[in-house]
């Protein structure tokens, strides 16, 4: 299996929107949420690029981004970070979908 650098992309990605919360308003829980999840999403993506690929830990984390981060936008309507967070979590959460469906554990299935 290729390595998944979308996966380590968007991880680096949210990564980096922590730290820029922390350096623009000196957000602590900014920082320390945004390099948790950079490093979970890191993680997933290691676990994607393993045969056969893993991506439930990557999936879950990009739910409960777009969640978060939805509900947030939602509430400030302001799109930067919450909206732009959102949004890439919503293709993340699609791309693993299409990309790794047939590696999901779904009740049936060999």
């Amino acid at each position: 299996m290729a390595i998944d650098m979308i996966g380590y992309l968007y991880a680096a990605t949210v990564a980096a929107g922590g730290v820029m919360g922390y350096a623009k308003a000196g957000s602590l829980p900014s920082l320390s949420a945004g390099l948790a999840f950079g490093a979970i999403l890191g993680l997933g993506a290691h676990y994607n690029s393993q045969d056969p690929p893993r991506p439930l830990l990557q999936f879950g984390t990009s739910l409960a981004l777009a969640g978060m981060m939805g509900m947030r936008w939602n509430r400030s309507g302001k799109f930067m970070p919450a909206g732009m967070i959102c949004i890439i979590s919503v293709a993340a959460l699609i791309r693993n979908m299409i990309t790794y469906n047939r590696y999901f554990p779904l009740p049936g299935r060999n």
